[in-house]
């Protein structure tokens, strides 16, 4: 990953059901801080572009954490939606919040805003399960359970949608770095992947991927692009090549669970785990070899976020 001198800056934040964050240094695995979050389990977290704080989406709130204090409480909190939060992320200057959740709704929040309201909503008919962002900042791509996929342009607010698979709920989506590619999970175990036609949003399948025998959770590129994650449900992390999406690497442990989150190193060398059995671990992707396990959460880790100094 990065030299020991760097240690300090490599941080890793984990969650799940034990209503408590964890922060790591993610070479040595020594957790240096914890954080609560009492009123719900932790549904996703990610860390803001300028590394200040940490947003943590729970159940009918997205709470805010100062990476740089000794606070082990939230100092802001957003409110005011209806069920579960399902996913979180940031616009790369900071400039504005996306989230989704169980109300059927997508949201994006002026954080420069002082009132802590969303400015923006994206209603859909079913829960959604996961969001993401263009790398062009300007469109959100939306997995639901009824199985549609949703591309919300925020400057027109044109949205289109695909159907991946029929009676096949969407459990994440993910875009590649070049934007080359958009990823889906299913609850069948199945992948999807789209190529862009040119600089529209229009996607034409490109492959498929029976990737898992049960349910698929979890998908994502690596920094580089040339790498896909998915996770599932039979407690694997598999590893494509997305130049023929064939498979490069299994990685599992007889201990570990379902595989709920993950995150690439910035090298994309090595990967980042959260799994039902409590533990993170950090994965060597050549080797298929745990390199560090970061220990201590009573209760399923569902959601992680890593920051690298180099990315």
């Amino acid at each position: 990953m990065v030299d020991n001198t760097l240690t300090e800056k490599v941080l890793l934040a984990t969650g799940g059901y034990d209503h408590t964050i964890k922060l790591w240094h993610a070479n040595t695995g020594v957790c240096n801080r914890s954080l609560t979050h009492l009123d719900s389990q932790v549904n996703a977290l990610e860390i803001t572009p300028d590394r200040q704080l940490l947003a943590a989406a729970g159940f009918q709130h997205i709470r805010m954490y100062d990476l740089n204090s000794s606070n082990p409480n939230p100092i802001l909190n957003y409110e005011g939606i209806s069920k579960n939060i399902t996913g979180v992320g940031f616009h790369e200057d900071g400039k504005w919040m996306f989230t989704c959740g169980e109300d059927c709704s997508a949201r994006v929040w002026d954080l420069r805003s002082r009132n802590l309201q969303c400015q923006r909503i994206f209603q859909t008919t079913a829960p959604i399960t996961s969001i993401c962002l263009h790398p062009n900042q300007g469109e959100l791509i939306l997995g639901d359970q009824s199985g549609l996929l949703h591309l919300w342009d925020l400057k027109t607010d044109h949205n289109e949608q695909l159907i991946p698979e029929v009676d096949a709920s969407i459990q994440c989506v993910a875009i590649d770095s070049s934007a080359n590619y958009v990823a889906s999970v299913n609850n069948k175990g199945n992948c999807y992947l789209w190529s862009y036609n040119g600089n529209g949003t229009r996607l034409s399948p490109e492959h498929k991927i029976n990737a898992h025998r049960k349910y698929a959770l979890h998908c994502k590129f690596s920094p580089d692009s040339t790498l896909l994650v998915t996770t599932s449900a039979d407690q694997s992390a598999l590893i494509w090549k997305t130049s023929d999406f064939s498979l490069k690497q299994e990685l599992k442990d007889q201990r570990q669970r379902w595989v709920w989150d993950t995150a690439f190193s910035n090298d994309s060398e090595h990967l980042l785990t959260a799994s039902s059995d409590g533990m993170a671990r950090l994965w060597n992707i050549e080797s298929d070899n745990i390199e560090r396990e970061y220990e201590g959460h009573q209760k399923s880790l569902t959601a992680l976020a890593f920051c690298d100094p180099y990315s």
